[in-house]
């Protein structure tokens, strides 16, 4: 079905707000039906038929393999700060290529055209040079220095701002944002997206956010990112080809491309192929 790389990864499947005491909740990862239980203990076990899957509680959302991960799961030290709400904002399904999501989150430019007059706005609609790196030790990609104005940079935003930004992505499903907080100066506001291949053009987006803004109430914190990715989701489930190119002359990048493109050889060196098209149709 797929290579080690890819089956060895930890991938999100549901929220753990979402289980019920002794009653199973049904998902599919990568086209493998697994069967989520919270036990009398509270503990969570993930099984495919009767076979035990590992498990991982982490960022409110419960992890799992379908192989054998030889590493933990990524790290996100301001999830234990006690000071940050910890936002689960549900789930959106998606039939696009679980990369696609992820590289559509990574992309800057879009902002002026599909959020407009939330995250751009179309006479602010530049790219400035930013930077792009791989740390070779976590084996994650780093986009920073990254700057646009955006009208309402987030719930707790009161007028235009220009934001700064980090993205890191730091498995081939999950991307970190981290983003100017309007209410603390200094202070990063981290979102991110979890994603759950269901299938190779079909994917569970789980975002997750670790916020301060302890005034803003929790429906409107989740419905203004619910409101963000539904407005790509029409974008996301019309791309042409619906996998992503790995392959750099399927499609041609632009210079606000820097993330996508250092994402897709990232992916490449990774033998990461699922979700992706490698070679032309």
């Amino acid at each position: 079905m797929t290579g080690s790389t890819i089956v060895d990864e930890w991938y999100p499947v549901g929220m753990v707000s979402g289980l019920e005491p002794e009653t199973a909740t049904s998902t599919v990862l990568m086209g493998e039906e697994l069967s989520l239980m919270k036990e009398t203990d509270s503990s969570i076990t993930v099984r495919r038929g009767t076979e035990e899957r590992p498990a991982l509680v982490r960022f409110g959302h419960v992890w799992t393999s379908l192989g054998s991960p030889d590493h933990p799961l990524f790290s996100i030290p301001e999830a234990d700060n006690a000071e940050r709400r910890l936002v689960d904002c549900g789930c959106v399904r998606v039939k696009c290529s679980p990369l696609r999501a992820v590289e559509n989150f990574l992309d800057i430019a879009h902002f002026p055209f599909i959020h407009t007059g939330i995250l751009g706005v179309e006479d602010h609609p530049e790219v400035k040079k930013y930077d792009v790196e791989v740390d070779e030790k976590l084996n994650e990609i780093w986009a920073k220095k990254v700057e646009f104005y955006q009208p309402q940079a987030a719930a707790s935003a009161q007028g235009g701002i220009i934001t700064k930004y980090m993205y890191r992505v730091a498995t081939p499903t999950v991307s970190i944002l981290y983003k100017t907080c309007p209410v603390r100066k200094g202070e990063w506001d981290i979102i991110t997206l979890f994603v759950q291949p269901v299938a190779e053009d079909v994917c569970d987006v789980w975002p997750w956010m670790a916020l301060y803004d302890d005034d803003t109430p929790l429906t409107d914190l989740i419905h203004f990112q619910q409101m963000i990715f539904l407005q790509d989701r029409s974008i996301l489930e019309n791309q042409i080809p619906r996998l992503l190119p790995l392959d750099p002359k399927l499609e041609i990048p632009t210079r606000a491309d820097l993330t996508s493109i250092a994402y897709r050889r990232w992916l490449k060196r990774r033998h990461y192929t699922y979700g992706a098209q490698t070679v032309a149709a």
